[in-house]
């Protein structure tokens, strides 16, 4: 009697198959698509995968990483590609930018975005009903990726991390199966997603609560280069008296005499003040007054603003460039820390890099969740990032390291070099639990692009 033997699946009748049943596409290399479809918004690194999908909703989402695991092919996910570590080589690459509905409830305050949303879908979205995300600084940053590496926003210190309120993840698992998993979720994987991104699985949506934010008395003050050793000193002493519901950071700019720059800052050290204050513009008027009177201006911007313009903060960057971005978390800036970093990076000095920036910390940023998550940093006082562009070694945050607490934070760590720098992020006990985790999950380790986790008793 004859055996009935099916013949193998060859590759490209997978890649048929898997298309075949997609609401979305499939790209090759070579199709016209592909190209586009890889990049993103860091060109410093971009992915070369062996197929792109350009995913519709859940179901294609769970179709890639099913024929992912079929084909022992690793996966990575992009939605705007800011934050882009370990480029996709050979893997399969799940684009989620059509995935990107955002729903706002009123009366409960919460939205509900999918996978591929940026913020200011969002923040529009909110802004209608006088209510605020938890955003960043950039509003074209996706939404998803964001939240997950934890969320330092310019409303932290009054409400946290934006990882900390969110109630409810839609995410695809290693072995394609779609879960919603919530605080009431035993296994580990709502508090591991909730800090530690992307390493177990496709988050498609997110569900997260809005602030009761509807104006801010914020905006930025340009001082001249030759005010920053003033500025930074006087900021410093000036943070330990502020009320939480001011969030602030001080960022030494060197931007290239480029058309895209603002001619006023082009080609010179500029020191850029940024605010955030909930509160009445009088208010803070008052608390700013003793930054304004450092010197004079060379822009201010600050003044009552609807939360809308939030953007308008920072300014960052709207149009894609390569950069490598790095950080440190620091305990404390006392005054021989700014000394050190105006000798590394104010006036005089050889630094190069495109950003030196402080973050304040603290507040409810210092607090534990309500529901407990994996963002860790909760005893830092000041963040220390920098921009630089692509070949540019480090030269300001390894002589900082001796005010840090050895940690660095997730959402700001981008570029190839950056790959391995998961682990200082936690505390051991917390990165040993989202090992655990991971191996529930992810058993195969299907999705180690990007920032991944990597337990160095398993050789990987």
């Amino acid at each position: 009697m004859a055996e009935n033997l099916q013949a193998p699946v060859t590759p490209e009748e997978a890649v048929d198959r898997l298309a075949a049943g997609l609401k979305g596409e499939v790209f090759m290399p070579g199709d016209p698509e592909y190209t586009a479809e890889c990049s993103g918004f860091n060109e410093i690194a971009r992915h070369r995968p062996s197929l792109v999908v350009a995913a519709r909703g859940t179901e294609d989402v769970s179709a890639a990483v099913r024929f992912a695991a079929e084909q022992d092919l690793p996966v990575g996910v992009q939605a705007t590609g800011h934050g882009i570590a370990a480029p996709v080589r050979g893997g399969v690459l799940i684009s989620t930018r059509r995935m990107n509905a955002v729903a706002v409830d009123p009366v409960a305050r919460i939205a509900r975005v999918e996978a591929g949303a940026r913020w200011h879908q969002v923040i529009a979205a909110a802004a209608y009903h006088g209510l605020a995300p938890l955003n960043g600084s950039s509003h074209l940053v996706g939404v998803v990726g964001y939240t997950l590496g934890g969320g330092l926003g310019p409303l932290g210190r009054r409400y946290g991390y934006a990882a900390d309120h969110v109630t409810r993840i839609e995410v695809v698992t290693a072995d394609g199966t779609p879960r919603t998993v919530t605080a009431a979720d035993d296994s580990g994987l709502f508090w591991a997603l909730r800090g530690g991104k992307g390493n177990f699985g496709v988050v498609t949506a997110l569900e997260f609560s809005l602030m009761p934010v509807s104006r801010l008395y914020g905006g930025g003050i340009y001082f001249p280069g030759e005010l920053s050793p003033s500025l930074l000193r006087t900021w410093r002493r000036w943070t330990e008296t502020v009320p939480e519901t001011m969030t602030s950071s001080v960022a030494l700019l060197r931007l290239p005499d480029v058309p895209a720059v603002p001619e006023l800052l082009r080609g010179r050290l500029t020191a850029h003040l940024r605010i955030s204050f909930i509160g009445p513009e009088e208010e803070g008027e008052r608390l700013v007054q003793p930054l304004r009177d450092v010197g004079p201006c060379v822009l201010d911007t600050v003044g009552d603003m609807p939360y809308s313009a939030v953007a308008d903060i920072h300014q960052d960057p709207a149009e894609p460039l390569p950069y490598h971005e790095r950080n440190i978390v620091l305990r404390a800036l006392e005054d021989d820390a700014v000394d050190r970093l105006m000798d590394l990076a104010g006036p005089g000095s050889s630094c190069t890099d495109l950003m030196v920036e402080l973050r304040q910390l603290g507040g409810a940023l210092a607090r534990p969740p309500a529901v407990p998550n994996a963002v860790g940093n909760r005893d830092g006082a000041f963040t220390l990032a920098t921009l630089s562009q692509p070949g540019s070694p480090d030269r300001v945050l390894g002589p900082m390291g001796r005010w840090g607490t050895g940690r660095t934070y997730l959402n700001f760590l981008a570029g190839p070099d950056t790959v391995g720098a998961a682990r200082g992020c936690f505390d051991p006990a917390v990165y040993a639990r989202l090992l655990r985790v991971k191996a529930r999950h992810d058993p195969g380790n299907l999705f180690r692009i990007g920032h991944a986790l990597a337990d160095p008793g398993a050789g990987g």
